[in-house]
Formats: C-alpha cells, structure tokens, sequence
C-alpha cells in the first residue's frame, strides 16, 4: 500500500483500479485537492494498493503517515476500470 500523487484528474474515482509504471493498483481513498485555492492543477491524493491489501485498508491496519509516497502526472495513468462497481 501506498500515497500516489496525481498531479492533474485523469477522471478516476474511489475504487478505480489504474496502471502506471507497469505496475496496477486499487484506489482505495482519494482526496482532491486545490480546487480553489490549490496549485495550477488538482491534485488527487490517492491511498493505493493491490486487491490483496483491501482488508488492511479497511481494518486501518497501516500507518497512514508511513506509506511510500509517489507522484505522476495524470497523463501517465492508464484507467483500466475509472470507478468502483458495487462492491470492490
């Protein structure tokens, strides 16, 4: 698990899984920021990881400020699926 950064909205919302650097990940929780008083650009701040970490992420069985921290541009995302179906 762990804190991606996305400088830019490539139009993704909790439980979107997307693909970046090779690797595809779960959002689990994202927060968007600087929508008005923020940099040029918004920023979603995404808490990430594989399927297999869900539980953890529900449970808050990690230590937020302790996750790894990555930042991409949005055009670097590839969307697989933008949002969460159901039940993820």
């Amino acid at each position: 698990m762990k804190r991606l950064i996305i400088h830019g909205d490539p139009g993704i919302r909790k439980g979107a899984i997307i693909e970046y650097g090779g690797e595809e990940v779960v959002c689990f929780a994202i927060s968007r920021n600087g929508e008005w008083h923020g940099p040029e650009e918004v920023q979603l701040w995404c808490t990430v990881g594989t399927e297999d970490e869900f539980e953890d992420f529900e449970k808050r069985n990690f230590t937020p400020h302790f996750l790894d921290v990555e930042r991409i541009d949005a055009e670097a995302v590839d969307v697989i699926r933008p949002k969460a179906d159901l039940a993820l």
